[in-house]
């Protein structure tokens, strides 16, 4: 086993790109001050905070004073949800929708607001772990009183895209709000606010090469929104707490590095990914692909081998980082919550692995990676 194994988790995170790390060390050093204080110090952090939320505004559409700088994509979703509802409560509207295969930084705030009353429905999805608008659109047209539909624009797992265009549509004519897990998409595929006529929109910053414990939640302007924490008036009163400078300099650096070399670098990777579909299917018959042939993210693939457990596959290949489409729980292997909502079988499900692709992957790691995969299933099947 290699100290450096071929690293396919770039959904789990990605590792610092280096010119993030240059862009944040001076703020670890020598520019040390707190946005809120009224000297030189102070005011080159506030001005490097300021330049961080232009750069993710830019890279998303956004207006620099829509977005919200917070720890992580976690918090982001628990202030969108929670902070709507806070907002909204005592209201006439009092029904909350989202997908059945949201991450659980959404699902959770949801099940909690519905043990304090509010009416949380699900969302179904298809095979593809694709949302069904027409689904979505009867959910949310029956009656006048959902207050917030909430559905991820990637599935972490599958990489699926959702249609969320066309939801949010259908949830803004009914007058309710529209809240994006974008968290896995951003810095993966071109991401704009308007475009998907969303209200709220969740980023984290270690999806796209930036250091975890950095978060963004965009607000357009007038949402009804109230904060979940209590303390000073930072972030528009939404998110008290002196900045963590070097980390939003972090964000922002990652943000711009994604704006100005997406579209190249997101082609190079779908190439390699489809390169590694290719040599698998070529090798092992009966390999199924998992969520949306055509609708996922470009660095995604989900796939289940057959014969095998996706968790043994992946215990045969130490020199490979990746993850398998299972939760583990008290030593037992379940099939996950988004394979479960998409229909699979349980011998489907337990033989899924996720190989997610990323800016520092190679064509030789994917050649070994393909090869290391095939012959480990080979001796499990045929020990």
């Amino acid at each position: 086993m290699t100290d450096t194994p071929i690293y396919l988790d770039y959904n789990a995170t990605t590792p610092i790109d280096p010119r993030v790390v240059e862009a944040m060390l001076p703020f670890l050093r020598a520019h040390f001050g707190n946005p809120s204080s009224d000297h030189v110090y102070g005011r080159r952090a506030k001005a490097a905070v300021a330049n961080a939320r232009d750069e993710v505004a830019a890279l998303i559409g956004a207006q620099p004073d829509e977005i919200v700088f917070t720890s992580c994509a976690t918090e982001a979703n628990n202030l969108a949800i929670l902070g709507v509802a806070r907002a909204l409560q005592g209201g006439s509207r009092d029904r909350l929708l989202y997908s059945a295969v949201e991450h659980p930084a959404v699902a959770q705030p949801m099940r909690h607001l519905a043990g304090a009353g509010w009416r949380v429905e699900t969302i179904p999805v298809d095979a593809s772990g694709r949302v069904d608008v027409a689904q979505a659109t009867a959910q949310i047209a029956h009656g006048t009183d959902v207050a917030l539909v909430s559905v991820m624009l990637a599935n972490n797992e599958v990489g699926t895209l959702q249609p969320v265009a066309e939801i949010a549509t259908h949830a803004r004519a009914a007058g309710a709000l529209m809240h994006v897990d974008a968290a896995q998409a951003v810095g993966k595929i071109a991401v704009d606010v308007n475009e998907l006529g969303c209200d709220l929109l969740t980023l984290a910053g270690h999806k796209f090469y930036a250091p975890k414990g950095v978060g963004a939640l965009y607000v357009r302007a007038s949402t009804p929104i109230q904060s979940i924490q209590f303390g000073a008036s930072h972030e528009r009163g939404l998110r008290p707490g002196t900045e963590n400078v070097p980390h939003l300099v972090a964000l922002g650096e990652a943000a711009r590095l994604a704006r100005l070399e997406l579209e190249v670098e997101s082609a190079r990777i779908q190439a390699l990914r489809d390169d590694l579909h290719r040599r698998l299917a070529d090798a092992i018959p009966g390999l199924l692909l998992n969520g949306h042939a055509s609708e996922r993210l470009p660095n995604t693939l989900h796939v289940s081998f057959p014969a095998v457990a996706g968790w043994q596959l992946l215990a045969a290949t130490p020199d490979l980082a990746a993850s398998t489409g299972s939760a583990c729980h008290a030593d037992q292997h379940a099939a996950s919550g988004v394979l479960g909502a998409m229909g699979f079988s349980g011998a489907r499900a337990a033989g899924a692995v996720r190989l997610s692709l990323g800016r520092f992957s190679t064509a030789k790691e994917i050649a070994e990676a393909a090869a290391v995969l095939i012959m480990a299933w080979r001796r499990l099947v045929s020990p």
